[in-house]
């Protein structure tokens, strides 16, 4: 897969092209991040009470699943077999930036979440958290 061009710099300047790949545990997609911010995450999962089931399926899944990719000259990356197939990624993938890290998906899968997150009305289901009730856009 290919980072495309407007992230390459960053990327680069962040982490040397140094990524880690995830697999995300609510959806079927991938979870890229930069190494340093990925190393803040992993201290964190670190932390989590080893204890707590809930915890400790986190921790297997999220760390268990990363793996170290590095961008190539072309700004490539190599993503393994067993992340391509939880992911369902074979040609046509799309990356959505979210933040500090990227979300890769399958680009029928995401099409078909895309359209059934903006089908949802409004109201329905879990309620806003306090945080975004103030976000103005």
């Amino acid at each position: 897969m290919a980072l495309p061009t407007r992230y390459r710099e960053r990327v680069l300047e962040l982490s040397q092209g140094k990524l880690v790949v995830t697999i995300d545990t609510d959806e079927r997609c991938l979870l890229l991040y930069t190494l340093p911010d990925w190393e803040q995450i992993e201290r964190k999962l670190d932390a989590l009470p080893s204890f707590n089931a809930q915890a400790r399926r986190i921790q297997r899944l999220l760390l268990g699943h990363a793996t170290d990719v590095e961008m190539d000259g072309n700004g490539r990356l190599l993503l393994p077999p067993p992340l391509r197939e939880y992911a369902g990624l074979d040609k046509h993938v799309v990356l959505i930036g979210q933040g500090k890290k990227f979300e890769l998906w399958d680009e029928q899968l995401w099409n078909n979440s895309r359209d059934q997150w903006l089908a949802q009305e409004t109201g329905e289901g879990e309620p806003l958290p306090a945080e975004l009730l103030s976000l103005s856009l």
